[in-house]
């Protein structure tokens, strides 16, 4: 794939008020593996910090970018978790049971869309690495796991 399996770059020491997020912290379908991942923090009124990941299949395990989304929502069903709203029409979200977190799912291409458009934000690795799944034809999807205000 070509893109650097982790990149790292802000941790939350500022927000005090929340546990470090962690990838334990996201379940994830038999064979999907993180192509990239990046810690952002916002230390403003409203602070939060978020694990910004793009998740791939593999070739072969899932036939689309749809079949790893929906094969992660039900992982997450099967585990408990509830549906929430996401930020996009195009985007799902999900909360585990206890509400401390929130995490958004998309496909590759309708969030790197939805960047494009300005209707959400991720870092710039996150953006290159959807760029880049999309145009080896890798099932794909963005997950963003929010702590604190979302």
């Amino acid at each position: 794939m070509g893109v650097a399996a982790c990149v790292l770059l802000a941790g939350c020491g500022g927000v005090s008020n929340h546990r470090a997020l962690g990838l334990k912290d996201v379940p994830l379908p038999r064979g999907a593996q993180i192509l990239a991942r990046v810690r952002v923090c916002d230390r403003g009124a409203n602070a939060f910090c978020a694990e910004q990941l793009v998740v791939t299949g593999g070739r072969g395990r899932y036939a689309s970018s749809a079949d790893l989304l929906n094969s992660e929502n039900a992982r997450l069903k099967q585990l408990g978790w509830s549906d929430a709203r996401g930020n996009t029409g195009k985007q799902l979200a999900a909360q585990p049971p206890g509400n401390e977190v929130r995490l958004y799912l998309g496909t590759a291409y309708n969030d790197l869309l939805a960047l494009d458009m300005g209707w959400i934000h991720r870092s710039a690795p996150i953006g290159r690495a959807l760029s880049a799944a999309i145009f080896d034809r890798a099932p794909a999807i963005s997950l963003m796991l929010v702590r604190g205000s979302s």
